[in-house]
């Protein structure tokens, strides 16, 4: 059966303006290929299928091209800091001395314009003395994928042979700690697994922070898992989480998702693209230069990640005449229309764009989690003691610029 491929987007005209979006934020797929087959994967067991007409592995030349495009985007855009994230597949299947020839390059190409941060997202199965020395030379920042212990994990990050990662993933976060680098931990939410055993796992292994994602899924198996583990899973899984990273003096791990979370219920902004609806401010490379969008939206409809451009052939302020719709996530998307009425539409205000997909509606729905995030929402507030109310009247006072806003009785920071 063939896949179905992306539909024209609508996308409001006021959106398109010709300028480029304020990128900061550059993932660059080193590596189109895994050494692992997780069984959630929205680049290999979803509906896109373009990886496979990719090269394995970057080469210098898109590389390169791939540097000019960006210093040319901070140069006309007056970026002063961007990061470059090494992803994949799993990037280190290209090799710890091709990794460190692309980062003494990168710094080369683009220091005299902008500050850079390097980082790389492994699963760490292959990491070694000599990539660890590699990460600590060039100040690469880690962040490592486990879904948890050994009997959890190992049920859904297998390697192409059906064999767990785990113990080869532990191995590797253990010459991390060896060597004083300090990692955070990329986690999928799994529901029905025991999540405390979960999070408690995570930092017996010493990771500095933590971001649980919600599961990158069709509506249908998000209707699926619902049916199995009630109508909030995600909620389930987190809220339990949350009082032990709250109540427990946890703290000092920063989780991603919670931190967000309690900034934009105290009036601030997001500092995660999951939550507030920010205007998504990066871009993916792939191993052929082509320019994509938003990663997860593989998981919806074959092609809809590509913008159409090359860095070979064309910049990233060439996005907004090639791709209405990718231009217009990066610039930030309206509420749903869905969303207006609910309490939390400035805060969660939508949920993650790639859950508020769908074929018929574009990106006007409600997250497909909705239920799972109003539910976690709540939970944090009554957690906080803080009101909608209270959260209007901070923003007003914050975007105001005024110089303090009043501290909360029982508050933690």
């Amino acid at each position: 059966m063939d896949r179905p491929r992306s539909p024209g987007p609508r996308i409001p005209t006021a959106a398109v303006t010709g300028r480029a979006p304020g990128l900061n934020q550059f993932i660059i797929k080193v590596a189109s290929r895994c050494n692992l087959n997780c069984s959630y994967c929205y680049v290999y067991n979803q509906a896109d299928t373009s990886w496979r007409n990719r090269p394995a592995r970057m080469s210098s030349e898109t590389w390169e091209a791939t540097l000019e495009r960006i210093r040319a985007h901070c140069i006309a855009n007056g970026r002063e800091r961007v990061e470059l994230i090494f992803h994949g597949g799993e990037p280190t299947l290209i090799g710890s001395t091709r990794l460190a020839s692309m980062c003494g390059r990168a710094r080369e190409r683009l220091e005299d314009v902008a500050q850079v941060r390097l980082s790389i997202q492994t699963n760490a199965t292959r990491l070694n003395p000599d990539w660890v020395a590699i990460l600590r030379e060039h100040d690469v920042g880690v962040g490592v994928s486990l879904d948890g212990p050994k009997e959890v994990n190992d049920r859904y990050r297998v390697d192409h042979r059906g064999r767990g990662s785990h113990d080869r993933v532990a191995r590797g976060i253990a010459l991390l700690r060896e060597a004083g680098l300090p990692f955070g931990i990329l986690s999928v939410v799994a529901p029905g697994e025991d999540p405390l055993r979960i999070h408690r796992h995570f930092i017996e292994l010493g990771c500095g922070s933590v971001s649980y994602l919600l599961p990158s899924v069709t509506r249908e198996e998000a209707a699926e898992l619902r049916g199995r583990f009630g109508p909030t899973p995600c909620a389930d899984f987190l809220i339990p989480i949350f009082d032990e990273w709250w109540c427990n003096e946890t703290l000092e791990v920063r989780i991603r998702e919670f931190w967000s979370i309690g900034r934009v219920i105290m009036g601030g902004r997001s500092l995660v693209d999951s939550i507030g609806n920010p205007p998504l401010r990066f871009v993916t490379v792939e191993t052929d230069g082509s320019i994509h969008g938003v990663d997860n939206l593989r998981t919806a409809v074959d092609g809809l990640t590509g913008t159409s451009l090359n860095v070979h052939r064309a910049g990233f302020g060439d996005i907004a005449h090639a791709s209405p719709l990718h231009d217009a996530v990066m610039r930030g998307l309206p509420l749903p229309t869905g969303c207006r009425d609910c309490p939390e539409s400035e805060t969660c205000a939508g949920g993650y764009v790639p859950a508020r997909y769908s074929q018929e509606r574009q990106f006007d729905n409600p997250s497909m989690w909705c239920a799972d995030l109003l539910a976690l929402f709540t939970h944090v507030r009554a957690r906080m003691g803080v009101s909608y109310e209270e959260t209007r009247a901070r923003r007003q006072a914050l975007e105001g610029g005024a110089a303090q806003v009043p501290a909360i009785a029982g508050s933690s920071s």
